[in-house]
């Protein structure tokens, strides 16, 4: 398989973390973005490459267990969120010098993961970007019907089993999705026509699901398992840092779950886009590293 990992992280449990630098002329010294991505997705996707290179930031992001270049779990164990948290934090401790900081982005399922990150080590993380992130079902329901009563029969279950009962499930609907249509894996629907249409938008979303997907279906059914069965490892109240939440006004994860998680986080501002759909992180990209590398938005 073909993997574009800049490098690996090893961790202490032996799993290696694929790491994506996404901007590898970038300057010396430049400010440090970290991105994690969407469920399913990989750590080659930039939103806007142009905007990132305009920034002169050094943009990076890695691939959680089971996506592209990375490990899935140990038999027997969860790919939690606040797992991937600690990959993330073992990732930076590698690239930043001593007291430094990186601002972090999170879009869709990768929101939770920054957050994790800002809460569980504040000492490494000065801003969050949250983009279309859902809230907890429990208090905003997004997981669809379908799927519902299936999750809620795995609940004790151990690791084993629920990759098991997830990958049958799922396996048919992986089969039969092919090409363009494997966007709606990520949310993407017919609100997002039109940032699809821009230029390269589609192939550089193609090839991170490309990517994501190179394990089957490993990364994805880990990542469903760990965000749904077990506990997210963090407490919005202890995010210290400040955060701009982005969401899309026609997203099925929209206003509703921003708003979950402006009352949630200490200091959080919304920022709803009207007319935007789940991909709302291409246009707003610019804005959102604005926010990041400090700049009044």
């Amino acid at each position: 398989m073909t993997i574009s990992a800049t490098h690996q992280i090893h961790r202490l449990d032996g799993r290696r973390v694929a790491v994506h630098d996404l901007t590898p002329d970038a300057p010396a010294g430049a400010p440090v973005v970290l991105l994690c991505h969407a469920a399913p997705g990989s750590g080659v996707f930039d939103p806007d490459p142009e905007a990132t290179a305009a920034r002169g930031i050094r943009l990076i992001s890695f691939d959680r267990p089971g996506y592209g270049g990375s490990d899935p779990v140990g038999d027997g164990a969860f790919a939690t969120v606040d797992g991937a948290a600690d990959d993330a934090a073992a990732l930076l401790e590698t690239i930043l010098e001593p007291g430094a900081t990186a601002a972090v982005a999170g879009w869709s399922a990768g929101g939770r993961v920054a957050l994790a990150l800002a809460a569980r080590r504040p000492d490494l993380v000065s801003r969050v970007a949250v983009i279309g992130t859902p809230a907890p079902d429990e208090d905003v329901q997004w997981i669809p019907e379908e799927h519902r009563s299936g999750i809620e029969a795995l609940r004790d279950a151990p690791a084993a089993v629920a990759h098991e009962a997830l990958g049958a499930a799922f396996a048919p609907v992986l089969a039969a999705l092919s090409g363009d249509a494997r966007f709606g894996l990520v949310g993407i629907d017919e609100a997002d026509g039109p940032v699809l249409a821009e230029h390269g938008v589609a192939d550089r979303l193609r090839a991170m699901l490309d990517e994501a997907l190179v394990q089957g279906g490993a990364g994805l059914m880990a990542d469903i398992a760990g965000y749904t069965l077990r506990p997210w490892g963090f407490d919005p109240a202890e995010v210290k840092a400040s955060v701009l939440l982005g969401y899309g006004s026609a997203d099925h994860i929209g206003r509703a779950h921003g708003l979950w998680w402006q009352r949630a986080l200490p200091d959080a501002r919304l920022d709803v886009v009207d007319g935007a759909g789940h991909l709302v992180v291409v246009p707003r990209w610019k804005a959102l590293l604005a926010f990041l590398c400090r700049e009044a938005v």
